[in-house]
């Protein structure tokens, strides 16, 4: 099975009040395809849009992760 990779990335507004809602990743697939990865805290991580492009779904969320594990030992 061949795994998709991503052709675009949008992420949502950061919040600018206490109850916005957290910025989500939203990604296009080469099948055109699209989905919502994940949301996040933006006072603890940051991402840009092409962080994203060519990578697979999976490896967009172990770099979250990677991000929240090098937040989490500063």
């Amino acid at each position: 099975m061949q795994t998709l990779k991503i052709v675009n990335a949008r992420i949502t507004p950061l919040p600018k009040k206490l109850f916005d809602p957290l910025p989500e990743v939203h990604v296009t697939l080469e099948d055109g395809n699209e989905q919502m990865l994940f949301d996040y805290y933006p006072d603890e991580i940051s991402f840009s849009a092409n962080e994203f492009v060519g990578l697979t779904v999976e490896q967009a969320k172990q770099l979250k992760f990677k991000k929240d594990v090098a937040y989490l030992r500063s």
